[in-house]
């Protein structure tokens, strides 16, 4: 009897460590300013319908514009290292064992304070092909297209949004579409 009670002790006391120790996913999740207002953002991992997530804790992997950080989250908010020194683009993504996610967010600093927007990746699409559109309806203007082309395409450089973000950001859009 007692080695019966002990068995199921020790599967009970088993069982209960890898159910605490499971890894939540995070399929989603919403940029804001730090609370500090340090000039850094936070990432809180959300649901589908951009309820914060408080359950999620420990370190999770992210790409920020590029570089691989491992952010420490704990009750679903972690806070990104690198402090933005003026407006600009950043690309956020996190990749699981259910897909890629990702946004790209224009980040707005103004008086030492954050505003942070995220960006339709299909307006990256959308933008080019009517200025392309439209050159080929009025061709009259095609100079002007060009130009709006060129301050577009200088605009988003400035800001920290590259050529391969631009691409990276436009192929997670059409893979999530299909």
């Amino acid at each position: 009897m007692f080695k019966l009670r002990f068995g199921f002790f020790l599967l009970l006391l088993t069982l209960s460590n890898t159910a605490f120790s499971q890894k939540l996913d995070i399929n989603n999740f919403i940029v804001k300013e730090s609370l500090l207002k340090n000039s850094k953002l936070a990432i809180i991992a959300a649901d589908s319908v951009d309820n914060p997530q408080e359950k999620i804790n420990g370190i999770y992997t992210f790409t920020v514009s590029g570089f691989s950080q491992s952010l420490r989250f704990h009750d679903g908010v972690a806070i990104v290292p690198l402090q933005l020194e003026r407006s600009a683009f950043v690309y956020i993504k996190h990749i699981n064992d259910q897909g890629t996610h990702s946004k790209l967010v224009y980040v707005h600093k103004k008086d030492g304070s954050l505003s942070p927007y995220t960006v339709n990746s299909m307006w990256l699409v959308i933008i080019p092909l009517i200025i392309v559109v439209v050159v080929f309806l009025f061709r009259k203007l095609l100079i002007l297209g060009i130009i709006i082309f060129l301050v577009l395409i200088y605009f988003n450089h400035s800001s920290g949004l590259g050529i391969t973000t631009f691409f990276e950001t436009l192929f997670d859009a059409l893979r999530r579409l299909f």
